[in-house]
């Protein structure tokens, strides 16, 4: 096997490895990079709804509180009107989705579905967590969910969720007197829900790890074939030729010229030392001669 095969062999090998590290290095960035991408924009639609729920109940809620002991009205409750506004910018994006879920709600339309319950109990069950992220998969792709729960701190929220006898008739005229009532306070009822898409995050972040490796690979053959023109006209052309000389010189060509020895490189100190051996045999033949 020639030198230029056993160094292309080397250099090949470091390579695949150096960019088998590379790819997997650059996969876990990129795709925590996507998800911190995508947590970002759940936590965005979180605030807004937050935010949505805090208008209502501040200033929607007190215009309609005449109106609303005569017939109820939907517009003042909070979650309604979250989702209500969410659900009409999740007409142009259809893949983000808001709920606010609970395992017992007025509205049966906010019943928690299995995977929704999960995340409810999970809050129940741990009384200081405040936040949870997960993934779940999708048809679509996989999905990230950010949820907060709703716990019961205000006692007036008791008056339309303790019991139907209570709560405001014309609530119990509109829902009925089957669902939201036992409420308990400081309970765990529900959980603010937003699910985000993860797949063109994703996508993209393959997308720039596929560009990455390919520009590693460009770079690599750009320097490999440099080194290979390097390594034939330092090293491998000068050692053919002192080869060739030495071959001329053990078939009895004395004389052959002196190979030139420029530079204090390895070779070159070589190519001295080949010609300081030639001249030595040359004046041994001459003694023989003599």
């Amino acid at each position: 096997m020639s030198l230029r095969i056993k160094f292309n062999l080397v250099m090949v090998a470091a390579f695949l490895v150096g960019i088998g590290l590379a790819a997997l290095f650059t996969k876990t960035i990129a795709e925590d990079t996507a998800r911190r991408q995508v947590l970002h924009e759940a936590s965005l639609l979180m605030h807004q709804a937050t935010a949505v729920r805090g208008y209502t109940s501040g200033e929607v809620a007190p215009l309609l509180a005449d109106q609303n002991a005569v017939r109820f009205l939907p517009h003042t409750v909070p979650s309604w009107a979250a989702q209500t506004v969410l659900r009409t910018v999740g007409r142009n994006f259809p893949d983000y989705d808001y709920k606010e879920a609970a395992l017992n709600p007025t509205n049966p339309a906010d019943r928690a579905t299995d995977w929704e319950s999960d995340i409810i109990n999970t809050f129940r069950r741990d009384a200081a967590l405040t936040e949870h992220v997960g993934q779940r998969a999708t048809p679509n792709g996989p999905v990230l969910t950010f949820s907060r729960p709703f716990r019961i701190t205000d006692r007036a929220c008791l008056t339309c969720h303790s019991t139907p006898a209570v709560a405001p008739a014309s609530m119990v005229d509109l829902y009925g007197p089957s669902n939201g009532f036992g409420w308990q306070l400081n309970e765990v009822i529900g959980a603010q829900i937003v699910s985000v898409p993860m797949s063109v995050p994703l996508e993209r972040a393959q997308s720039q790890l596929v560009l990455l490796l390919a520009s590693l690979a460009a770079v690599f053959l750009v320097m490999l074939l440099l080194l290979n023109l390097l390594l034939h006209f330092v090293v491998i052309r000068p050692i053919q030729q002192m080869t060739a000389a030495a071959e001329r010189a053990a078939g009895g060509d004395l004389d052959t010229p002196e190979f030139t020895a420029e530079g204090r490189d390895e070779i070159s100190s070589l190519a001295r030392s080949f010609n300081l051996m030639r001249r030595s045999l040359v004046n041994a033949m001459k003694l023989l001669e003599a």
